[in-house]
């Protein structure tokens, strides 16, 4: 969950909402979304300890179209757009110490019409580490999870570090009254939106790997809960030391808000400091997300409704190397193609269709499945459930009317699966039937 979100997205929620106060609330509303998801899920990773997670609860709930479109959008755009808005991300503070790697710096422009097609350090940078990322994740679970679980020491500990330095520090200035609200109308807020769940996105990767935990009925609901709250907590602390060191006005215009509140704090050496925080965040994020979401389109590949190489198992690693390595590879693409902040908008709408499709399958399969044990069940049922679906459709909408460029290419991405489906399921059938007449 925690990755560049909090470092670069929370100037895009100051703007939307310019008021301390206010600006919490909204971090808060996120959380609470997300708790709500969260409480959701567990009861389906309960019911359901397989790879692949939401493509499973998707199936069980409304049929194998639902699930394809799901993991054919995770492909397309959910996933791999996630990993490469963070790839992105991680070559912008890359080239903080390595200018080669920067943002800024053009490698490549190509005329493709009437635009012009530009390779920079940072894009190249981001192709990188997805590759080496990827390549540890090939190469054994257990390699995975190492790296992660060092470099999530290391970036809680970074934030952990600045919010202790921003509280103890004298205010950048004297405690004043709240300017007047100024909301921007229900787009704004959504914007705002979009960058907040961005933040906290993330926090249903463990169902993607129940397959391959030890007790999942009874660690994956925990897990989602636990991690849930403590980034919450950690978001809360963040935004109040970003505001003690900044004030509401300086996160609003600032790019990288996390670099410009550890400069207030101690000057360069900080910023410096902060920037390589940030950017073992990013690289942790990254390497969670290559992780989990290459349990995703296993099992798609396993129902006949991907290529069957993307199956595949690899012999001695036990890994889904099939997985991993197409996700690698259209991920690089995307990487190579836009901004930080496109990406993420695209992958957090065509998301938060999906999760309100999940969150709806807790009640569904109450009802069609009540024989089907349930380890946990969800607090507070139906009200959570209901909550996370109604939410989840609201910011959709609002999404939509904010950025509808992004939103329609989000809502794109899930069409064109239908007639991708139409075409595996047809193959599928011809297959059988082959299968059948060559049978005695």
């Amino acid at each position: 969950m925690v990755g560049s979100a909090i470092f670069l997205a929370a100037g895009d929620a100051a703007r939307s909402v310019p008021h301390p106060v206010w600006l919490l609330a909204m971090w808060v509303a996120g959380g609470l979304l997300t708790l709500a998801g969260a409480l959701s899920y567990g009861e389906l990773g309960a019911m359901f300890p397989r790879a692949g997670g939401l493509y499973h609860y998707l199936r069980e709930a409304y049929g194998p179209l639902s699930a394809f479109l799901f993991g054919w959008t995770s492909f397309l755009v959910i996933m791999t757009g996630g990993i490469a808005a963070l790839a992105v991300g991680f070559g912008e503070y890359l080239g903080v110490f390595v200018p080669f790697f920067s943002t800024s710096h053009r490698l490549l422009e190509v005329p493709v019409g009437r635009w012009t097609w530009v390779v920079t350090g940072g894009q190249l940078a981001g192709v990188l580490a997805i590759a080496f990322l990827t390549w540890i994740n090939y190469r054994g679970l257990r390699e995975g999870t190492g790296l992660q679980n060092a470099v999530t020491l290391l970036k809680m500990g970074s934030i952990a570090a600045l919010v202790v330095i921003a509280f103890a520090a004298t205010p950048v200035a004297p405690p004043a009254p709240a300017p007047p609200v100024h909301f921007g109308g229900m787009g704004a807020l959504a914007a705002g939106f979009i960058a907040v769940l961005w933040s906290y996105d993330g926090w249903y990767g463990a169902t993607f790997m129940a397959g391959e935990m030890k007790k999942p009925e009874k660690n994956l609901p925990v897990g989602l809960m636990v991690g849930t709250l403590a980034v919450i907590g950690l978001y809360l602390l963040a935004n109040g030391a970003y505001l003690r060191a900044l004030t509401v006005e300086g996160m609003a215009t600032t790019p990288r808000v996390g670099e410009a509140a550890a400069r207030s704090l101690l000057g360069p050496f900080g910023a410096q400091a902060l920037s390589a925080a940030v950017f073992l965040s990013i690289f942790g994020c990254l390497s969670a997300t290559v992780l989990y979401a290459g349990r995703v389109y296993m099992p798609m590949a396993e129902d006949g409704l991907f290529f069957r190489g993307v199956g595949r198992i690899h012999p001695k690693y036990r890994t889904p190397s099939g997985s991993l390595l197409a996700q690698g590879v259209w991920a690089s693409i995307l990487t190579l193609s836009g901004t930080y902040e496109q990406l993420y908008t695209y992958v957090i709408v065509a998301s938060f269709l999906f999760h309100a499709a999940t969150g709806a399958a807790v009640i569904v399969l109450r009802r069609r499945r009540p024989e089907l044990p349930r380890p946990y069940r969800v607090w507070g049922y139906p009200v959570v459930p209901l909550l996370f679906v109604l939410t989840s459709m609201i910011f959709v909408v609002s999404a939509f009317v904010e950025k509808p460029v992004e939103s329609v290419l989000g809502f794109v991405a899930v069409a064109l699966g239908l007639p991708v489906y139409a075409w595996w399921r047809r193959r599928a059938g011809e297959a059988n039937s082959r299968q059948r007449g060559e049978s005695p």
